[in-house]
């Protein structure tokens, strides 16, 4: 990013493909859950949105699911429906305006009953870019207490 090396694509000889990095997710849930233990709630943006639907389905530890501008970015093409339909954890999803069907479909795979779309009013961004920029932070952060604010009983 920013014209800077990638020290870990440097080590790793080459990009690994975007199902590389759910090893890392799983050991970032770990850490998490010896720190904190319970039910924890999960963050993607743009491909990691995805791979969060798969740590979801394989971790029962995952308390709840936050995915901004989630899509099929892996090579199949359906693993990430495939596996929101393991999902019975309370679930968020939002992307740009251009993307609201995408993220539609991967919606209505999501097993759970409960479960949020957020559409902005405007054009928005791809993926957790938006939670810091100014013209739209405040619509998405909005949204995005309303969903946390079902968890305060539970966790």
């Amino acid at each position: 990013m920013w014209n800077r090396p990638n020290q870990t694509v440097e080590r790793l000889g080459g990009a690994t493909g975007f199902l590389g990095a759910l090893p890392d997710l799983e050991a970032a849930l770990a850490w998490a859950k010896t720190r904190h233990g319970g039910k924890i709630l999960v963050l993607g943006s743009s491909y990691t949105a995805g791979l969060v639907f798969l740590l979801a389905a394989r971790h029962p530890e995952v308390g709840g699911v936050l995915a901004f501008s989630p899509g099929e970015y892996l090579p199949d093409g359906r693993a990430v429906r495939g596996a929101a339909a393991k999902v019975r954890v309370p679930v968020f999803v939002t992307g740009a305006k251009n993307e609201t069907e995408q993220v539609r479909a991967i919606l209505a795979a999501v097993a759970s009953s409960d479960k949020v779309q957020f559409v902005p009013r405007d054009i928005g961004l791809h993926g957790a870019l938006v939670l810091s920029h100014p013209l739209y932070k405040d619509e998405y952060w909005r949204a995005i207490r309303q969903f946390l604010s079902r968890f305060r009983r539970s966790f």
